[in-house]
């Protein structure tokens, strides 16, 4: 890959100042500028730090796409700088408007909320098929008594189907479907009636191939639009997208189309600490209007309106979970190549392995949380 020019002299003077702040915040983590280590980082573009220095995220990843600098262990080298909390010494002007954003205006609207299926689940079921396993469950796996993603993503599926108690006959909701991969296991193998809803177009079209045959129905549209009484209700990987703004008012939709004696399960991404926006790289090229929530934000949204019975943390198979789809995406390149440019292939390997160093450094966790209106009688019992 060829690489922009060099700057001029005085830009070089200028780089060289944030240079310096930046090799003694990324040296205090154990990473040295252009050293030897797989996880230190090797700089093509003196304009690098400038870049980042006035954009913060957006210009460590965007000038990583634009092939300004490379490192070999992305992952480690990104692990080390979010254990050192460097993104949170330098905040820019966007992140600062992102939050104040944030805090005016409902980001997560109806109108607003396709934006993500849009730009991320629309991208291409080529893509999709490729990375993910033949489900196409695109969520935190469960790797407890699995080796393959295969096995991993119907463990957690299972797992889901069991700590929801599933029987014969049960209606069901699943809260943002993806490509209908739970909806069809959840039918096909515990016998519920299930009505699956998604935001993304492509995603209903795909679902809905899936899903032939069994009791599956998939909506294209907003789960505040749904009515009825279900049995039970799941969502999975979807809450991030719901914001801050939206965390009562989901939980109070659920209650409303939850039986009394049923059950909730949430499956999300937490965040150690409470935000209140989304990281402005994350925010342009990747989920759009979205929101990782805190354990405090899930547990005000469900006060008086849910008990909560189980919450389980497995957020360590997360990162199993990435670099297992990063490994499928690689090998799957020379078919994808023709489609899409390098700068989207370095795009996507920048998430994912933004995403694995988040897990790696324990700022991200994976919860699955079993919630019921007014308590199971008798007691409700884990299952794992």
């Amino acid at each position: 890959m060829s690489h922009p020019s060099r700057p001029s002299p005085a830009g070089s003077a200028r780089a060289s100042g944030s240079a310096a702040l930046f090799t003694e915040a990324l040296g205090a983590c154990g990473i040295e500028i252009n050293g030897p280590n797989p996880w230190d980082p090797q700089i093509h573009d003196e304009r690098t730090w400038n870049r980042i220095l006035a954009q913060g995220t957006v210009g460590l990843g965007e000038s990583y796409m634009d092939g300004w600098w490379d490192v070999e262990a992305l992952d480690e080298f990104l692990a080390r700088a979010i254990r050192g909390a460097v993104d949170h010494r330098l905040p820019t002007a966007r992140e600062i408007f992102l939050a104040i954003k944030a805090r005016l205006i409902n980001m997560q609207t109806e109108r607003r909320s396709v934006r993500v299926g849009e730009v991320h689940y629309d991208v291409g079921d080529d893509l999709y098929a490729r990375m993910l396993d033949p489900r196409m469950l695109y969520s935190c796996a469960y790797w407890k008594d699995a080796h393959t993603l295969e096995d991993a993503q119907t463990a957690k599926i299972d797992l889901v189907c069991r700590k929801l108690g599933l029987k014969p006959g049960m209606k069901v909701l699943d809260i943002g479907c993806g490509w209908g991969g739970a909806a069809a296991y959840a039918a096909e193998h515990y016998g519920v009636d299930v009505v699956g809803v998604t935001i993304s177009r492509n995603q209903a079209e795909t679902a809905r191939q899936r899903c032939a045959g069994l009791a599956v129905e998939i909506r294209f549209g907003d789960y505040r639009n749904v009515a009825g009484r279900f049995d039970r209700i799941y969502s999975i990987g979807m809450f991030e997208h719901v914001g801050a703004r939206n965390h009562r008012p989901y939980m109070a939709k659920v209650r409303e189309l939850l039986a009394p004696d049923g059950l909730s399960l949430l499956h999300t991404i937490g965040n150690r600490v409470t935000l209140r926006a989304n990281d402005p790289w994350i925010e342009k090229y990747i989920f759009p209007n979205s929101l990782i929530p805190s354990r405090a934000q899930i547990a005000l949204a469900a006060e008086r309106l849910f008990v909560i019975e189980d919450w389980h943390d497995f957020g360590t198979d997360y990162e199993r979970t990435l670099a297992a789809w990063s490994e499928n995406l690689r090998g799957a390149w020379p078919e994808l190549a023709p489609r899409y440019d390098e700068r989207f292939r370095r795009m996507w390997h920048f998430y994912l392995m933004v995403s694995i160093a988040s897990f790696r450094a324990r700022r991200s966790q994976l919860w699955q949380v079993v919630l019921s209106p007014e308590g199971v009688a008798g007691e409700y019992r884990p299952v794992r």
